[in-house]
């Protein structure tokens, strides 16, 4: 199966991914038992933060984001999926355009928009069949937003917090642009470009960006 594989983007033969799936190696573990460890450690142990976007290729493999105390969504989807596939759990990467109210002030006051594209999680096969798990909000942040944590039970689709705990919409999805073998860096650039233009300028020349 072509998501098992190792690529230069989800690099689970580097030192850095290597450590961080050490401790579910064993094989006392069953694949959902792994699945569901390795979900929670890329949702907690990585501070969700959306206010640095990048263009630059070399921030998007995984063992570049491992190294890192924070990532947006799509940063964290591509680290759990590395992670499952170095576990030999089949993954992919999957993307959206979402409306989004989880610690995006900055953003939207920025793009004029509550409108975030692309958003990232991940498709996972577990017991023959896909399942979607969303690692990017942290269980601090929900806390302080005031949202139930998003948990993954390895059966069922994990994809987001429709409400928070005042029953006030916190998200809703918009548009779904499918699953992707590899990091599909063109893609993400291109959505980028065609959704902010005023923003990600195709001739500026400029690959970081901060809000």
């Amino acid at each position: 199966m072509e998501y098992i594989k190792a690529t230069t983007y989800l690099d689970y033969d580097s030192a850095a991914i290597q450590d961080l799936i050490s401790p579910f190696t064993s094989e006392e573990l069953s694949p959902m038992e792994k699945a569901k460890g390795m979900y929670l450690v890329i949702r907690d142990r990585w501070r969700y933060n959306p206010y640095q976007i990048s263009l630059n290729p070399e921030n998007y493999r995984a063992s570049t984001i491992a190294k890192k105390s924070e990532g947006h969504c799509v940063e964290k989807a591509v680290l759990l999926t590395a992670c499952l596939r170095g576990l030999g759990i089949p993954a992919r990467l999957h993307f959206a355009k979402v409306t989004n109210h989880i610690a995006v002030e900055r953003l939207t006051e920025r793009f004029g928009t509550n409108i975030l594209t692309p958003h990232g999680m991940v498709d996972v096969f577990l017991d023959n069949q896909w399942v979607k798990a969303t690692p990017a909000f942290n269980k601090a942040l929900c806390d302080k937003c005031n949202v139930k944590p998003l948990e993954f039970d390895g059966t069922t689709d994990s994809i987001f917090q429709e409400y928070n705990e005042e029953g006030q919409k916190f998200m809703e999805y918009l548009e779904d642009y499918g699953h992707f073998e590899d990091v599909p860096l063109d893609f993400m650039i291109q959505n980028l470009r065609e959704h902010y233009p005023e923003i990600f300028d195709l001739d500026n020349g400029i690959v970081e960006y901060r809000f």
